[in-house]
């Protein structure tokens, strides 16, 4: 009797060892294990705060796809391989502190309102992105025939004078192509902990490993990837390592030899400032030059297509005197040329002693060649002596007036 005593008791003791146990736990994990961890990293916090905006913009990738797919049904999912990531849903991947950083900087196309349509004068480079660079990474089956010599290249680089489109290519590449479009910026990549930065560089390739086809567009690419010095700062140098390691890294292939669908995209107008190993590493290279007479034509026509014209406004002329000029310095022009305009409407309902704010914008008249001809700043905006005298005005706005009408019209627009 007491022998059995004795078993119950030990019995009731490992049962209540076992709960108290299980309730240490418990509370442990639930209630001391956050506030520990807590001052262990103080950026806890942060991360969190990061994987769950990750998370939501991952979705709203994955709805893109899914849209894309709906339009796109020649190409059905049958024809993807079955251990291609693209088959796995974007917001059910598991990302660590790291990529949930980077996958902020995930653009989804719809957020991106610049097309190729909207792009004038590089027609040629244009269908060439088409079809060497989004036809291979977003749809490898139409080139399987080539084997490796038709994928994708690993890199590409867009160069020219500032001012010219090159960023504006990158928006409509990741527009039009629906591939995933990591927007890499300097400060993603800059962290205050020796060796996160590292960490952060290979996040991203990992991330874009997840969510291929994937472009990783860097702009200003010589602020990043700049020539490595003897006198660089070791972090610097870490980083640019790691990124270049990774780079080659993106020949792996999966089960069915297909290379990796990753593609680096660069800007920038400092080509020769880049490090040697990066060109090397960007194949592919498409210069943007400044804009010849009927690339000005075609993005005079873009920038003034909602812009009341006069209907003896000559579109030609003014393509023809504009050489040298970049495509942004076109649409200044055209800004600061409608801004005439509503210029010389304001003054007459301010002589007409009526107030400006009742003035109807249907009776401002239309755009004239002479008005690309007026005053910029104190300077003129074209050439005065390039136009012809059939478009030379009598008589010119003085300063104070231009200013005058200047500050009115921002109140009126405000």
């Amino acid at each position: 009797m007491t022998d059995n005593k004795r078993v119950a008791k030990d019995i009731m003791s490992g049962l209540l060892l076992a709960a108290t146990t299980i309730s240490v736990y418990f509370i442990f994990r639930d209630y001391v294990a956050p506030h520990v961890a807590k001052l262990i990293d103080p950026d806890r916090a942060k991360h969190d705060q990061n994987r769950l905006k990750a998370q939501q913009n991952l979705a709203r990738i994955q709805k893109s796809r899914d849209k894309s797919k709906v339009a796109n049904d020649e190409f059905a999912d049958d024809e993807v391989p079955e251990d291609s990531p693209s088959t796995v849903r974007v917001e059910d991947l598991i990302l660590n502190e790291y990529e949930s950083q980077v996958a902020l900087e995930v653009v989804a196309p719809e957020d991106i309102p610049v097309g190729f349509d909207d792009i004038g004068g590089l027609d040629e480079i244009i269908e060439e992105v088409r079809e060497a660079i989004i036809y291979p990474l977003t749809m490898p089956q139409l080139y399987s025939h080539g084997g490796t010599l038709l994928s994708a290249p690993s890199g590409v680089l867009l160069y020219g004078p500032p001012g010219c489109g090159k960023t504006m290519l990158a928006k409509a590449v990741a527009h039009e192509s629906g591939a995933s479009f990591i927007n890499l910026h300097i400060s993603t990549l800059t962290e205050k902990w020796y060796g996160d930065s590292n960490k952060l560089v290979r996040a991203v390739f990992s991330l874009a490993l997840k969510l291929q086809p994937a472009i990783i567009f860097i702009d200003e690419i010589d602020a990043v990837l700049g020539t490595r010095r003897s006198g660089e700062h070791e972090a610097s140098g870490m980083v640019k390592a790691e990124f270049m390691t990774l780079w080659d890294g993106l020949t792996s292939t999966n089960s069915l030899g297909q290379p990796a669908r990753i593609m680096v995209l660069g800007a920038t107008n400092r080509i020769n400032d880049i490090d040697d190993a990066i060109l090397r590493r960007m194949p592919k290279k498409f210069p943007v030059p400044l804009p010849g007479k009927d690339q000005r034509r075609r993005i005079l026509e873009l920038v003034l297509a909602d812009t009341k014209r006069d209907p003896e406004f000559d579109l030609e002329y003014i393509a023809m005197v504009t050489e040298g000029m970049s495509g942004s310095e076109l649409k200044e022009a055209c800004r600061d040329a409608a801004m005439v305009p509503m210029r010389e409407a304001i003054r007459n309902q301010k002589a007409a002693g009526k107030s400006i704010k009742k003035l109807d914008p249907n009776t401002v008249r239309g755009l004239r060649t002479n008005d690309f001809f007026g005053r910029k700043g104190g300077a003129p905006s074209l050439a005065a002596d390039s136009r012809p005298s059939s478009v030379r005005p009598e008589a010119a706005m003085s300063e104070r007036e231009i200013y005058e009408v200047e500050t009115e019209t921002e109140d009126v627009l405000s």
